[in-house]
């Protein structure tokens, strides 16, 4: 069997997406993601002008070799826009994988280790009556996990939070927003928040919140300890992660869990946080960390030190990549939890796909492959939409301050 084939996708049915599509001579075709919130057409470059004319004619059951020629025979290793475009590859072969053998993904890894897949919900609110009422909401749907997020007394715009209430997509302007920011107001806020949130939700349903990365490693310490006795699932990328010694400081003063890692690329970038077992959840994602080759490692590597996987899941990426997770989810044996931003029906009328959801649970389908395709004349509707995420200004001076 030969690649014959390979094309780049990129629509924009509601949001932009960017899709591969390998075919091979014995007509079996395989799709992968490969979207990069805000810097798509830097991957579109990658695979059309460097990596696809590489792969026709090879073998697209050599899975290993050819992510190893991916990654080590560009010499320029790991970063976003390569592990994107590997990511894309390996998720299309893989897909092909599972047609050859007539088997779903998940068989392919090993089996079930679980009948169906946790995921958590995103309820929102511009102050804390409407997020109980959205975290309220969610549980009604069946939801056992729910991360809530509010806006912020005395600052304009929140990440995270809609003016509507409801879902909401950071990457909604032409050119960067600006947004306000006071770290103090956020930390005095976010207790109560989730003092009311507990108080109406009671005690089963579990509780995640995502910080951005905004505070600094004492900071991060200080809302730890403050959120303890409302008991999160966790705190989400509570500082930035470059420096990772920050994390111990962190885990000296609070036991709230800690997750991190979406907007990682490799196992080199989680190895250190997960060998000092300085976090609890790997948030890293098939679409931007090497694909399913690669997450296989990052799991492996996570499972000596007992940290589960927590996968990415907004919809800054494609059903393509939810499908992949899904199948990812329902095998890897440490698994924590996976989040789940519903798609639009727009969007599912390009992609088709063959989960279910249920009572607060993911189920992949039994479709050989990882079980989403692309209607491609349908995506053609739809062209790309420059779109950026915003960018945060502290509130006192202007500087700018991370998102």
């Amino acid at each position: 069997m030969k690649i014959t084939a390979a094309r780049v996708i990129v629509c924009c049915p509601g949001r932009n997406f960017v899709t591969l599509k390998i075919e091979t001579d014995e007509g079996l075709s395989g799709v992968g993601d490969a979207t990069l919130n805000g810097r798509e057409l830097a991957v579109v470059s990658y695979l059309q002008d460097h990596v696809l004319p590489c792969l026709i004619g090879r073998d697209p059951q050599q899975i290993e070799d050819i992510w190893q020629y991916l990654y080590k025979g560009a010499y320029w290793r790991r970063g976003p826009v390569t592990m994107s475009a590997i990511a894309a590859v390996d998720t299309a072969l893989w897909d092909i994988k599972g047609k050859i053998a007539g088997l779903p993904l998940y068989q392919l890894l090993g089996g079930r280790s679980r009948s169906a897949v946790m995921v958590y919900g995103h309820a929102t609110g511009r102050d804390i009556a409407e997020t109980v009422d959205e975290v309220l909401r969610h549980q009604a749907e069946g939801y056992r996990a729910i991360r809530a997020q509010s806006g912020v007394p005395g600052l304009d715009k929140v990440y995270g939070v809609s003016g509507s209430g409801r879902m909401y997509e950071p990457a909604d302007s032409h050119l960067p927003a600006e947004h306000d920011w006071d770290s103090a107001k956020y930390l005095r806020h976010t207790p109560r928040l989730f003092e009311a949130v507990r108080a109406a939700a009671g005690e089963e349903v579990h509780l995640l919140h995502d910080v951005h990365h905004r505070l600094t490693p004492i900071e991060a310490a200080q809302l730890g300890r403050s959120l303890e006795p409302y008991r999160l699932f966790w705190i989400e990328d509570p500082t930035p992660a470059e420096n990772q010694q920050a994390f111990r400081l962190i885990r000296q003063h609070t036991t709230t869990p800690i997750a991190v890692g979406e907007v990682f690329n490799s196992i080199w970038d989680c190895k250190w946080l997960i060998e000092e077992q300085l976090i609890d959840y790997i948030r890293a994602t098939i679409t931007h960390a090497g694909g399913i080759t690669h997450l296989r490692r990052i799991a492996d590597l996570a499972d000596l030190y007992q940290v589960r996987t927590g996968c990415h899941g907004a919809t800054d990426l494609s059903p393509v990549c939810m499908g992949a997770a899904l199948h990812f989810d329902t095998w890897v044996p440490n698994f924590g939890v996976q989040e789940y931003m519903p798609h639009s029906e727009l969007m599912l009328s390009v992609f088709q796909c063959d989960w279910r959801f249920e009572q607060g649970m993911l189920y992949c389908g039994e479709k050989p492959g990882h079980g989403v395709d692309i209607d491609e004349k349908l995506a053609a509707r739809y062209p790309y939409q420059r779109a950026y995420l915003p960018v945060n200004r502290l509130q006192h001076d202007g500087s700018l301050h991370s998102w």
